[in-house]
């Protein structure tokens, strides 16, 4: 059985503009919350590098975690971060209360 999703939020604050906030999420497959806490690190720091050294950010990774981009002037404040389990609103295979 494949491991299951999740969805790690965490509090992003500018450091160009104070009072902006927000946040970042990240998803992927892990065994645990402390895992994909973990995970979504790693990837952040792996695209924070990338960035940095002016190299392509790694994506696509087996687990399904990756990065698309980085934001300079964000940070982010990782002990402040939450997992949880994600479930797909759009799931297609989910109960309707209508037909097509």
């Amino acid at each position: 059985m494949p491991l299951p999703y999740f969805e790690v939020d965490v509090p992003i604050r500018s450091t160009e503009a104070p009072g902006l906030r927000g946040r970042h999420i990240f998803t992927g497959r892990a065994e645990s919350r402390g895992a994909a806490l973990r995970i979504a690190h790693e990837v952040y720091d792996a695209a924070r590098a990338a960035t940095e050294a002016g190299v392509e950010i790694p994506h696509g990774r087996p687990d399904g975690w990756g990065a698309c981009g980085f934001r300079p002037g964000w940070e982010l404040d990782w002990p402040a971060a939450t997992a949880c389990r994600w479930v797909n609103p759009c799931r297609w295979t989910k109960s309707s209360t209508f037909e097509l």
